[in-house]
């Protein structure tokens, strides 16, 4: 049985997650609002815009890999798509970046890394 595949930075299958939670917002232009009835209009531009919450516990490889890519101003990524339930391709940013270490040990630790994944 293979394990599902939750998300790809720039090719690269990231460990299985801790923690993957996603959810979807509307953009709306700046139109919409209440109008003088007290009714809300929306003028929504967009809809489905993804941010990934997610966390791993990782090895001092995956955190230089992660810190890495924390840095980066635009990433391709294949993200676990609860729509479809199969990997979907967007470009996405880092934000929140956070790495706490959770054990010392020979190899430079054991560490908890969490971050979110923004779609542009």
């Amino acid at each position: 049985m293979a394990f599902t595949e939750y998300l790809k930075i720039n090719g690269e299958l990231l460990p299985f997650p801790d923690s993957y939670d996603l959810s979807l917002s509307s953009v709306e232009s700046d139109s919409g609002g209440e109008t003088e009835a007290g009714t809300i209009q929306r003028d929504v531009v967009r809809q489905g815009v993804v941010d990934i919450s997610v966390s791993f516990t990782v090895t001092s490889v995956w955190l230089k890999k992660l810190t890495f890519w924390s840095k980066q101003n635009k990433l391709t990524v294949q993200y676990f798509d609860t729509d479809t339930l199969s990997l979907k391709e967007t470009e996405m940013y880092i934000d929140r970046f956070k790495a706490k270490l959770e054990k010392d040990t020979s190899y430079k630790g054991v560490w908890t890394v969490s971050f979110s994944l923004k779609e542009f």
